[in-house]
């Protein structure tokens, strides 16, 4: 086996075995509960009303923040920043270990760099699309109405 030889078939062999890890940890975030909910201070307001009430006056909160047009979820650019952030950054870091590793040989750096983009972003994108956080505007949204009904959210879960 030549010098060559072994490096390639090492990187063939990690981009196989993170693409098969990204699609197993893909396959469990679709089976994930959906978004975040948020959690309520019991305050003298919750108190007053009781659990039942205070959760009723959260789910319409909830329910108009949707009639609004907001989505809790907003998978599409949570993927697809994941997967760009996870490219550039991947893709980087495998050129320069081509140039490092490979001697100074810039087309082993581009093809070492392009073969870590992909799988940096297969893993950036599985990683956006397993993030549970509602979008902002949407949490912002859900924490006024429920402050407007003396309700006290402390964060999502």
């Amino acid at each position: 086996m030549t010098a060559t030889t072994l490096p390639t078939r090492f990187i063939r062999l990690s981009a196989v075995l993170g693409l098969l890890g990204v699609l197993t940890f893909a396959g469990c975030a679709g089976m994930g509960e959906g978004a975040a909910r948020p959690v309520l201070y019991p305050n003298t307001a919750y108190k007053s009303m009781g659990e039942a009430a205070a959760n009723q006056h959260l789910n319409q909160c909830l329910s108009l923040a949707q009639s609004s047009g907001l989505h809790p979820l907003d998978s599409n650019n949570s993927v697809a920043s994941g997967a760009t952030m996870g490219a550039a950054v991947a893709g980087v870091t495998g050129a320069v270990g081509g140039l490092v590793f490979g001697r100074g040989d810039l087309n082993q750096a581009i093809k070492y760099g392009a073969q870590s983009a992909v799988v940096g972003a297969a893993a950036g994108g599985t990683r956006g699309a397993m993030s549970q956080q509602p979008s902002g505007t949407y949490r912002q949204f859900v924490q006024r109405c429920a402050g407007e009904k003396g309700l006290d959210i402390i964060g999502w879960q």
